[in-house]
C-alpha cells in the first residue's frame, strides 16, 4: 500500500495551513469564540470559496469527490488553527447523512446550498441514556396520511442555533415498521424548543424538545427502514475526522511549549536546557506522531467500501489511541507552562477545551476500549 500523500493532498494541505496562518490569529480565534454564533460566517464563505465544503462529496452534486483521508488533512490543520465553524455538523454529520440517505430529490435540493455555503445542519440524535449507543433513541415518530408527527428530546446538539434544518432521530412505532427514522426539521417548525449554551472551546452546544412538531410525509429523509447502520457509517467517518482534529490540537500545544521552554529561564537557564525537561518534551512528541499515525490508519479505514467490522475497530481504536496521547499531551503542555496554561490569557487554554470535548465526543474512550474489545473478540476465528 503507497501511504505517500498525492500532490492534490500536498496542495490541500498548503492550501489549508495558508488559510489558517493568515485568518486565524489569536486575536481572531477569540473573536470568534466570542461571536453570538461561535464562529464567523466570513470564514464559512472563504471555506465554500476554496470548495472545502464539497470535499467529501461526488462530483455529479457539484462536490470534490474527496475521502477521509482529504477529510482528515483538511481538520487537521483547522485543528491548528482552533477554528470552530460548524464543519463537523454541516457537512460530515448533517451533508453525510444527506448523501448517504436521502432521495434523489432530497439530494439535489439540499447538498448543492451546503456546498455553497448557504445551508448549515445539526444532528440531533443523542439523548439522556447515549452512552448505551447510537441505538438508544426514545423519541418517537408517528405518520397519518397529513404527515409526521415528533415528540421527544435531543441534548448536545451541535450548532443548533445556527444551522437552518435539524436532522433528528426518531423511532418509529412497530406497527409503521420499527426502527430508526432521520427527519428533516426547519429551524422555525412550530413546537421546536432551542436552549443554548457556549461550547468548551468555542461553538455552541444547545438542547432541543420537539413538543408535538408536525412535519409533512417528505420531511422523512430517504426510505431506508432503518436508519441506524447509516448512522453508525457517517458517525465513524466523523470520528476519524475529529481524530485528525485532534492532532492538530495538540502539535499546536507542543509547537507553543517547545517555544515555551526555550524562552522561559529559571535559575538563569532555559526551561528546554533541563534534561528531564527534554525527555517530558520527546514524549509528547512521540504521542503526537503516534495519534496522527493513528488518525492516518483510521482515514484509510473508514471508507464507504469497507467492511462495517473493520470500519467500527479502526474508529473506536483510533478513538482510544488519539484521546489517551491527548490527555497526556494537554497534562503536559499546561504542567510545563506553570500551569497558566489553563487562564485565558494563553491560547493554550482554548486547545486544551478543544481536546477535552473531543474526549467526550460520540463516546468516551473507556466506551470505545470496550466496543473495540467486543467487535475484536467477535471478529476473530473459533
Amino acid at each position: 500500500m503507497d501511504l505517500a500523500p498525492t500532490e492534490a493532498q500536498h496542495m490541500l494541505r498548503h492550501s489549508v495551513e495558508r488559510f489558517v496562518v493568515e485568518h486565524y490569529g489569536s486575536a481572531t480565534r477569540r473573536n470568534a469564540v466570542q461571536a453570538a454564533e461561535g464562529f464567523k460566517r466570513d470564514n464559512w464563505r472563504r471555506f465554500a470559496d476554496l470548495g472545502w465544503l464539497g470535499l467529501p462529496f461526488a462530483e455529479e452534486i457539484g462536490g470534490f469527490g474527496g475521502g477521509p483521508p482529504e477529510v482528515a488533512i483538511l481538520m487537521e490543520e483547522l485543528g491548528r488553527g482552533l477554528a470552530t465553524e460548524p464543519y463537523l455538523s454541516t457537512v460530515l454529520l448533517g451533508g453525510a447523512l444527506i448523501a448517504e440517505c436521502g432521495t434523489e430529490e432530497q439530494q439535489g435540493s439540499l447538498l448543492p446550498d451546503i456546498i455553497n455555503g448557504e445551508r448549515l445542519l445539526s444532528f440531533a440524535h443523542y439523548e439522556t441514556d447515549a452512552r448505551a449507543g447510537l441505538s438508544a433513541v426514545r423519541m418517537t415518530g408517528r405518520s397519518d396520511h397529513h404527515g409526521w408527527t415528533l415528540h421527544g428530546r435531543k441534548i448536545a446538539v451541535f450548532d443548533a442555533s445556527s444551522s437552518d434544518i435539524h436532522i433528528a432521530s426518531a423511532q418509529l412505532p412497530d406497527a409503521q415498521g420499527g426502527g430508526l427514522a432521520l427527519f428533516l426539521v426547519p429551524r422555525d417548525t412550530a413546537g421546536v424548543g432551542l436552549r443554548e449554551a457556549p461550547r468548551l472551546g468555542g461553538g455552541r452546544v444547545a438542547e432541543l424538545t420537539f413538543e408535538e412538531v408536525r412535519l409533512p410525509l417528505h420531511a422523512r429523509l430517504g426510505t431506508r427502514a432503518d436508519a441506524l447502520p447509516a448512522i453508525e457509517a457517517v458517525v465513524d467517518r466523523a470520528i476519524a475526522a475529529v481524530g485528525a482534529q485532534a492532532c492538530g490540537l495538540m502539535r499546536a500545544m507542543f509547537d507553543a511549549t517547545l517555544e515555551y521552554t526555550k524562552v522561559r529561564k529559571q535559575f538563569g537557564r532555559p526551561l528546554a536546557a533541563n534534561q528531564v525537561i527534554r525527555h517530558r518534551l520527546a514524549d509528547m512528541y512521540v504521542q503526537c506522531e503516534e495519534a496522527r499515525a493513528m488518525a492516518a490508519r483510521a482515514a484509510l479505514l473508514v471508507g464507504v467500501d469497507t467492511n462495517p467490522t473493520q470500519r467500527m475497530l479502526a474508529a473506536s481504536g483510533a478513538k482510544v489511541k488519539i484521546g489517551r496521547c491527548a490527555r497526556n499531551v494537554a497534562e503536559q503542555a499546561i504542567q510545563l507552562h506553570g500551569a497558566m496554561g489553563v487562564t485565558d490569557e494563553l491560547d493554550l487554554g482554548l486547545y486544551f477545551k478543544q481536546l477535552l470535548v473531543f474526549e467526550a465526543l460520540f463516546g468516551s474512550v473507556d466506551f470505545h476500549l470496550q466496543r473495540h474489545t467486543r467487535l475484536f473478540d467477535n471478529s476473530r476465528p473459533e
